[in-house]
């Protein structure tokens, strides 16, 4: 029921918001659950405990701006041999460190490195493009 509420809502995100990001301005908005949008020294406190694990992981989730941007992240990730890595949505995995629901990636490298490794990902950072490669991983420029 929770994952299905959750589906409607975000595809009224897209269809009303068209996936539009919000000003920096916005740390009093809300979410499409009515949650107050983390930001400003209070996300910096939240991103600065979170890099003490290593990054791509349940407790340092890719920041990504909804289910596309992390698409689009994933699609500029890089293998040790420089091709794309093949990935697919294994699941949510409950409420990460920015409180929102996390989800999962597997991404393989095929005859590559890593050959298989497990990314999790935050999908509720309006507007955020994420320059950095989770480790073992190059990444293209946004």
């Amino acid at each position: 029921m929770l994952r299905k509420s959750m589906l409607a809502g975000i595809a009224a995100v897209a269809v009303l918001g068209g996936g539009a990001a919000l000003p920096a301005a916005a740390q009093d908005a809300t979410d499409i659950f009515g949650n107050k949008i983390v930001g400003g020294k209070e996300l910096a406190k939240l991103i600065e405990a979170a890099q003490a694990h290593p990054f791509g992981s349940e407790l340092n989730p890719v920041r990504a701006d909804m289910p596309g941007g992390q698409r689009a992240y994933l699609n500029r990730l890089r293998c040790a041999d420089g091709k794309r890595p093949a990935y697919f949505r294994v699941g949510s995995f409950g409420v990460g460190v920015y409180d929102r629901i996390i989800d999962g990636y597997e991404v393989t490298c095929k005859d590559s490195t890593p050959e298989k490794s497990m990314i999790y990902m935050d999908m509720y950072h309006p507007g955020h493009k994420e320059p950095a490669a989770v480790p073992g991983f190059t990444i293209e420029p946004a």
